[in-house]
């Protein structure tokens, strides 16, 4: 096993520290059991579906235990169905700037909206009727609402597009300008919902401090940055600004090797919505030559079944030309050929 520690004399770049817009996102995938089920197939199908409570409230959207006696509930009930459906704004707040996220292009209300034969209210967007925009000063709590259904629907709360202005004429398909307005919604029949998927996702501006700015910009060289700390021997990559041990300012950068050694891992056998890699695959801590805290990387290159604690591997590196200014600078770590480490040199890193 070699050894590379290299002190590199950083003096204060002339640049900015870098900043980055990331969009972190996954798909939530949550089965519905047979209460929200019927109100997903209900939505699916042109239909609001509730639930009555010990009390005689009906819940709208349905809940799947009785908030008085804990008990589970099951006596289900159609609020509404077709056209014509119509409700009363509880409370309401006002979107001046819809953004990319937004169903609606248009100034619009977010209004909690309790449908008639519900006891409940149900947060949904309250838009103008047709073309054109619809002005805070129209918009009140107590006002009649009309459920407008989208043109097409697959069982999530997105079936109602809006809910509009109930003393407005309009069609209540969502644009599916066929037949009259009284003409209901066509079921769009198949299998009861047993399952819906949520988008979730986050739009911000990351900000990296001088020392992450400093890692990133050697990544980018094909080099890995660590910094050492001011009271003591270890080195951290990637490096840090103020030890997160004690607070106290970090010292002088060390470049370290980008080959290491695996102290633990873990083999994902389970495939995911999004997922880049077939499995079964490894993501393991790789304790880099000349570092004392591990980083998290891919291990590829063999078997899933090959990779063991003690393994020397090495980076992979994206071609230059295209290396990004994060840790997707290196594709995956392989296996290096060279024998595995002692494990008392990781012992203290597991």
């Amino acid at each position: 096993m070699t050894s590379r520690e290299i002190v590199v004399d950083i003096t204060p770049p002339d640049e900015a520290v870098l900043s980055a817009s990331l969009s972190p996102a996954f798909d939530y995938t949550r089965s519905t059991g047979p209460i929200l089920g019927a109100f997903f197939t209900g939505l699916r199908d042109g239909r609001l579906v509730g639930v009555r409570d010990s009390r005689g409230a009906v819940h709208l959207p349905p809940v799947e235990f009785d908030p008085h006696t804990r008990e589970a509930l099951t006596d289900l009930v159609e609020v509404g169905s077709g056209t014509g459906i119509e409700g009363v704004v509880v409370v309401w707040t006002w979107v001046r700037q819809p953004t990319s996220v937004h169903k609606h292009d248009s100034p619009f209300a977010w209004a909690l909206v309790r449908f008639d034969g519900a006891d409940t209210a149900v947060l949904l967007p309250l838009a103008a009727d047709g073309p054109g925009s619809l002005s805070a000063d129209a918009v009140s709590s107590g006002m009649r609402v009309r459920l407008r259904w989208a043109a097409e629907r697959t069982g999530t709360i997105h079936d109602i597009a809006c809910v509009v202005p109930a003393d407005t004429a309009g069609d209540d398909r969502g644009g599916n300008n066929q037949g009259d307005d009284d003409e209901a919604p066509r079921p769009s029949g198949g299998e009861p919902v047993t399952s819906v998927i949520t988008p979730i996702g986050l739009s911000v501006t990351h900000t990296a401090g001088p020392a992450e700015s400093e890692f990133l910009r050697a990544i980018v060289q094909g080099r890995m940055l660590g910094r050492r700390r001011s009271n003591g021997p270890e080195v951290y990559v990637p490096p840090r600004d103020y030890c997160p041990s004690d607070g106290v300012a970090m010292g002088e950068y060390v470049e370290v090797a980008d080959v290491g050694t695996v102290t633990t891992f873990g083999i994902v056998n389970v495939p995911f919505a999004g997922q880049e890699i077939k499995p079964p695959y490894v993501t393991a801590y790789i304790l880099l030559d000349g570092a004392d805290v591990p980083i998290q990387h891919l291990v590829l290159g063999c078997e899933a079944s090959e990779v063991r604690m003690g393994m020397r591997v090495r980076a992979v590196w994206t071609p230059e030309a295209d290396r990004p200014a994060s840790m997707k600078a290196i594709t995956h770590f392989e296996p290096s050929g060279d024998p595995d480490a002692d494990p008392d040199t990781y012992a203290e890193n597991l």
